[in-house]
């Protein structure tokens, strides 16, 4: 914040001044720089852009929403969800989840949180009904990585399947806004899919 601050100043007073100095071009070329992103996890990052390094890894997959019958045929279950995935040092991924994608007026409606097997064999017993397997739900919610070739998806797929994930909605896709309480979606209780 006061970096900001300080080169906001520092941009009025060379606009007030008539001077420029070198170090307010340089913080405005720094600021302007594009953020990184886990180029080995989204190599071109092909349809949208990095928020706040949400876009590490881009996944779509079905069975990701509550359906509102108990039909296999539910709209709802086959609803692609797209997940912008933050790597974080840890071996664990923060995604962002969007029913429509990740343009500048889309809103997510929740989020899966990743971690990986050892993390997973550490939680309490009681926790572990929350978490799905990806080794056995990727297959399931026909995931796929939009970003990558199929080459390099093989080169990850490994890494992923070995995960767990904890999927937390607070907002209902069909809603303006986020009514009611959040949730967990049990993705493995979803039902099975053609």
């Amino acid at each position: 914040m006061n970096k900001t601050k300080l080169l906001l100043a520092s941009a009025l007073l060379a606009l007030t001044t008539g001077c420029a100095t070198a170090e307010v071009e340089k913080a405005v070329s720094i600021s302007t720089a594009p953020k990184s992103y886990n180029e080995t996890l989204n190599p071109r990052q092909k349809e949208y852009p990095n928020h706040l390094g949400f876009n590490d890894l881009h996944i779509q997959a079905i069975r990701h929403l509550k359906p509102n019958t108990n039909d296999v045929h539910d709209p709802d279950l086959q609803t692609i969800v797209h997940h912008h995935c933050k790597a974080y040092d840890d071996g664990t991924f923060t995604c962002l989840m969007f029913h429509t994608g990740m343009k500048d007026q889309d809103k997510p409606i929740g989020f899966e949180y990743i971690i990986t097997t050892e993390q997973y064999n550490n939680l309490p017993a009681d926790e572990k009904k929350y978490w799905h397997y990806h080794l056995v739900e990727v297959p399931r919610a026909h995931a796929t990585f939009p970003d990558l070739t199929p080459a390099e998806a093989a080169k990850i797929l490994p890494a992923v399947n070995e995960t767990y994930g904890k999927v937390i909605y607070f907002m209902n896709p069909h809603d303006k806004m986020p009514l009611g309480e959040p949730y967990i979606l049990i993705v493995q209780d979803m039902p099975e899919q053609d």
